[in-house]
């Protein structure tokens, strides 16, 4: 169980491009291949991950570790999602000057980002709405998009402080579905 643990998250630490919240489509997929936690729990694990301080999949991994087999289940995860990571910041670091300004690589950046932003999309979208057979068109999930929507604008325009806008959502939350 803990080997397993462990390649999976180096898998996913060493094929990831784009941050945490493009990797959370990828975790989720393995989690369900290999059933440690049912869809309630893992969004309940992503949903506290992006509330704990530092990267939202690192947190993840460490909670589904945990969830999954204990403390050291979390450490083993933990190891395996950051490792990759440790590894190629070495090995760039050594070779960024040569690099730096080469087009190819630029042009490799460049098209990697509209796969991460799609990635960023659709976790919202399937966070947003999950386990909701009916309609899109409930009065619940049009508050979840005017306050997804809401958030954006004051993030955004604004220049509203993310904490913030976590605390207000969570109290909007509170009154709109208690």
């Amino acid at each position: 169980m803990l080997w397993e643990l462990f390649l999976t998250f180096f898998k996913i630490g060493f094929m990831s491009f784009g941050g945490g919240y493009a990797m959370i489509p990828v975790i989720g997929h393995e989690v369900e291949a290999h059933g440690w936690l049912v869809d309630e729990q893992f969004t309940n694990s992503v949903a506290l991950a992006g509330m704990a301080p530092g990267p939202i999949a690192t947190n993840t991994a460490t909670l589904i570790g945990y969830e999954t087999a204990g403390v050291i289940g979390a450490t083993v995860s933990t190891i395996g999602i950051i490792l990759p990571s440790l590894l190629i910041i070495i090995l760039i670091a050594s070779f960024f000057y040569q690099m730096d300004q080469n087009k190819q690589v630029l042009s490799i950046f460049y098209g990697l980002k509209p796969v991460v932003t799609g990635l960023i999309i659709y976790a919202a979208i399937h966070f947003g709405f999950e386990g909701q057979a009916e309609s899109l068109f409930t009065w619940k999930n049009v508050s979840i998009a005017v306050m997804a929507a809401g958030v954006f604008v004051a993030v955004l325009k604004y220049k509203l402080y993310p904490l913030t806008a976590i605390l207000l959502s969570g109290l909007v939350g509170i009154a709109l579905f208690s």
